[in-house]
């Protein structure tokens, strides 16, 4: 019994599974190029500010608060930024549906302790 030799690779399989990771790959970039925590920032007409390493805080609409993308409660935040500088930069992504007594609670919590550059995220109209 002769061995039969093989005179070709078939790459049709190698290529299906190249485009399914590529599909993989492509759809998990687009959720991590948009964050973790879903916010509808408010609209506003004024220019940006540029910021150099600012501290994210993030509000979401159903009253949880991020610092830096990492879930926390408002009395925790004095003890959490204590090891930045109060002339450090806040910058509060809060979204446009939550309470406003829940973000100006968290601007009083951040203010009283001693924190005042803060300010706050919008998109651009």
């Amino acid at each position: 019994m002769a061995i039969k030799k093989i005179e070709s690779i078939n790459v049709i399989p190698f290529i299906d599974i190249m485009l399914v990771l590529l599909a993989i790959v492509l759809t998990t970039a687009t959720f991590i190029a948009k964050g973790v925590i879903k916010v509808d920032l408010p609209q506003a007409s004024a220019k940006p500010v540029k910021i150099e390493k600012p501290i994210d805080i993030t509000l979401n609409n159903e009253g949880k608060i991020f610092l830096d993308g990492v879930a926390t409660t408002k009395e925790a935040l004095p003890t959490l930024l204590a090891k930045n500088s109060k002339e450090s930069t806040i910058v509060i992504n809060g979204d446009a549906k939550m309470n406003y007594d829940y973000f100006v609670g968290t601007i009083d919590t951040l203010t009283q302790a001693g924190y005042t550059h803060i300010s706050i995220a919008t998109k651009r109209n």
